[in-house]
């Protein structure tokens, strides 16, 4: 892990020089990472990781039109590489976990049947798994509970990707089921573009 200067503050940083694209294909190579939601962060990250070669399928509610049409229209296939919220989350082994926060308490219940032994449940937040006590998302301790967090919103994390230039995200690990929990977050958070990956805590 780099120390880098940043204003006279020293922070410990994961780069792309470090852990470089290739070396996340490797650590990801047999992952399918299923994203759920295809709202605000969940089109950038999922087209940024099929872009670099990934293998990303996307979970949708089919009776949400608006967001439904907008998977289809930028390539994901009915069936093939969309799906279902829950059929997304049983075909994937990286479940990011990306509708709203409303909208997890809600589906939780249906999504937590679906994970596998193994499984990495990803987030772009802390708010669920911190208050779980009023969300009720509380993972199952067979699998591994990460967090990669941009900092920008979708349409930054798409057009800073396309652009070459990255978009700098923190990342966490919860729960380490398979002792590769950091290596999942880390290959994940470069898979979907992150220039510099900053550690931190859900709590943070």
């Amino acid at each position: 892990m780099a120390k880098i200067d940043f204003g006279g503050t020293i922070e410990e940083v994961v780069t792309r020089e470090e852990f470089p694209l290739e070396k996340a294909r490797q650590v990801l190579r047999d992952e399918v990472v299923a994203v759920l939601g295809y709202g605000v962060q969940g089109p950038a990250q999922a087209l940024n990781m099929r872009d670099n070669g990934i293998s990303v399928i996307v979970g949708q509610w089919p009776g949400d039109k608006p967001y439904w049409e907008k998977a289809l229209k930028d390539g994901w296939e009915a069936g093939k590489t969309l799906f279902s919220l829950e059929e997304a989350a049983e075909r994937g082994t990286v479940v990011q976990f990306l509708i709203s926060d409303a909208g997890q308490m809600a589906m939780w219940p249906k999504i937590k049947p679906c994970l596998k032994e193994g499984d990495a449940l990803y987030f772009s937040h802390g708010f669920s798994i911190v208050y779980s006590d009023q969300t009720g998302v509380v993972p199952p301790d067979f699998v591994d509970v990460i967090m990669v967090a941009p900092k920008g919103s979708g349409t930054s994390v798409r057009a800073n990707f396309l652009d070459g230039s990255g978009i700098n995200s923190s990342y966490a690990v919860y729960q380490d089921y398979t002792g590769r929990a950091a290596e999942r977050a880390i290959a994940t958070g470069i898979a979907i573009g992150s220039g510099y990956l900053f550690p931190t805590t859900f709590q943070q």
